[in-house]
């Protein structure tokens, strides 16, 4: 009989099941304590009462452990500084969206060399989101493979969901069953509606095809998020972060019946993909709330031990430590400055949290 399937596919590796991973690297109760404590406190931060701002600060994506704790040690201490005025929660990106090809991420490519060891690629995952929970730092990540959740989700606290797959149904889907607040950036193009109805999307319950934590094919029934919010990134015609820009959020947001909630990243097309800009961008937020702007909550920044980025792929060996692979970062120095100037900034704008 001719062949009429699988003719692309090479190789198929079976994973082990969700279940199979979190016992063998379990969340303690302790973890499982702050983890419930952070979102929650991050939902009153950006529906509630707590006026505090809400900082994801960390590497554009992660790739070295090592590295990587280590900015983590840096955070957790300046986080216990500010926390009276700011919630800081680290970026721990895994996956990265490529507009066409490139590394994929520490879960899909964890040896940096093209071998796709994804079971060792979700250990190591879970590992570091360990680490840095134990640091005392609340975890952020962006959610990009609908299975990859099943796997790491437990100890996600904030999520997000990317410019590029904004308008997915299988990621608003996605987002109705995760247990977090979560993100929706808007598209690429600069748009809003489709962050604004990818928000409703996932307030919704929903059923979609995904795998149960025992590793089978399932029909997933969601009872909806209703801790979702937009974020702006700006778009292909230039920063969206102005007050006029978020004043038409605010209209539109105000029009599909949701909360005023607006999250701006610092990055990508709001700093015209200049790292060195975030803190300016930043500078400019405090200021609108300075002016009496309540909607922004939050702001993101892409920051890492050192400035820039590094050509890759290379050998290993040859990376230097703490220097993003993908997107150019700011370094600490830089970071640790701009969110003590924000704390200073916000002492005279935002009354502590009740």
């Amino acid at each position: 009989m001719q062949r009429t399937s699988d003719i692309n596919v090479v190789e198929t590796r079976v994973l082990p099941t969700p279940n199979e991973l979190l016992r063998t690297l379990p969340k303690t109760a302790a973890q499982a304590g702050f983890i419930t404590r952070a979102r929650q406190e991050m939902r009153n931060l950006i529906f509630g009462d707590d006026n505090r701002l809400l900082l994801i600060v960390g590497p554009c994506s992660i790739h070295d452990l090592d590295a990587g704790e280590e900015y983590g040690r840096r955070l957790a201490g300046l986080s216990r500084e500010v926390a009276d005025r700011i919630l800081i929660a680290m970026r721990v990106y895994f996956e990265k969206p490529r507009t066409a090809v490139g590394w994929k991420g520490l879960i899909m490519d964890p040896r940096l060399d093209g071998s796709y060891d994804i079971a060792e690629g979700l250990r190591l995952a879970r590992t570091f989101l360990r680490t840095v929970l134990d640091l005392g730092l609340p975890t952020a990540t962006e959610m990009l493979d609908p299975i990859t959740p099943q796997y790491i989700a437990d100890l996600v606290c904030w999520s997000a969901v990317g410019a590029r797959t904004t308008e997915s149904q299988t990621h608003r889907q996605m987002a109705s069953g995760l247990s977090m607040p979560l993100g929706f950036k808007n598209r690429t193009d600069g748009s809003l509606q489709p962050a604004i109805n990818a928000i409703r999307a996932a307030a919704q319950p929903q059923t979609f095809l995904g795998i149960s934590m025992e590793g089978t094919a399932s029909a997933i029934v969601t009872r909806g998020n209703a801790s979702c919010h937009i974020v702006l990134r700006g778009g292909s015609d230039g920063p969206n972060c102005s007050p006029e820009h978020v004043a038409k959020a605010e209209r539109l947001l105000e029009k599909a019946g949701l909360p005023k909630a607006i999250l701006v990243d610092c990055s990508h097309d709001n700093s015209a993909k200049q790292p060195e800009r975030q803190p300016e961008v930043l500078r400019d937020i405090v200021r609108q709330i300075a002016a009496g702007n309540t909607s922004i909550m939050g702001a993101m920044i892409e920051s890492n031990l050192s400035a820039g980025n590094q050509p890759f792929p290379q050998p290993r060996a040859q990376l230097r430590p703490g220097v993003s692979i993908t997107d150019p970062c700011i370094d600490w120095p830089t970071t640790e400055a701009a969110i003590r100037e924000v704390y200073a900034s916000l002492a005279a704008c935002r009354p502590l949290p009740r």
